[in-house]
């Protein structure tokens, strides 16, 4: 399976069975996972074999069953940490996809577990990411039109491509509150107002790269 095949195969999944992950899995996430943060300065942590942190008392949303791990969503305290979690997350929540396994990305429905962890001065930890092998693939969630989410004219194919990709990507309570622009044959995506639209951004960017085979997002980041 491709990357962009993940994409389109990959559904939020809130229940698994208890299927511990192959030394294989594991290998090859924390493989792509010290990549990530080599390259986005984030400490994404894959923590195996833990059922305490979805033990919360009162979910705040959607209820899980079975989750025994997850990746920790990390790093340093910054301005667009948000965005880079969830950018090199869903990398990582794709390349899960390829090895036969599910996710859903959580804000709130968890507890820390702090000797599953590694949380270093001046860190925060953003939310987590269920991983396992699911009782279900999973249903397609439903997305707003193209144009509710764009901004300019004359798009291009590979525009198009990389926003029906972005369209499928997971964001926090299905808002899909971004706008991905096109002026002057420049892209840029911009959030709106909600839960967790900074780290949605990083999301939905991933996919748009992955499917357009377009790279602006962190060039973008660096502007600001």
């Amino acid at each position: 399976m491709t990357l962009s095949e993940a994409i389109l195969s990959r559904h939020s999944v809130r229940n698994y069975m208890d299927t511990p992950l192959t030394a294989e899995q594991v290998e090859t996430l924390n493989t792509d996972i010290a990549r990530c943060n080599r390259e986005g300065d984030v400490h994404l942590q894959l923590i195996t074999n833990e059922p305490h942190c979805f033990q919360a008392e009162k979910p705040h949303y959607g209820r899980f069953s079975g989750v025994r791990n997850y990746i920790a969503l990390v790093g340093r305290k910054s301005a667009d940490l948000d965005e880079r979690l969830g950018y090199y997350g869903e990398q990582v929540v794709l390349l899960a996809q390829t090895l036969g396994l599910n996710t859903c990305w959580v804000g709130l429905t968890y507890k820390k577990t702090p000797s599953a962890l590694k949380i270093e001065k001046g860190e925060t930890m953003r939310g987590v990411i269920a991983l396992g092998v699911g009782t279900t693939q999973g249903v397609q969630h439903k997305s707003k039109p193209f144009e509710a989410v764009t901004e300019g004219t004359d798009f291009p194919d590979w525009f198009r491509q990389g926003v029906e990709a972005a369209l499928l990507a997971p964001t926090a309570i299905n808002q899909q509150k971004f706008k991905f622009v096109w002026n002057d044959g420049q892209v840029k995506v911009k959030a709106g107002m909600g839960f967790f639209a900074h780290m949605d951004l990083g999301i939905v960017a991933c996919h748009f790269e992955i499917a357009s085979d377009h790279r602006f997002f962190l060039d973008q980041l660096h502007k600001r």
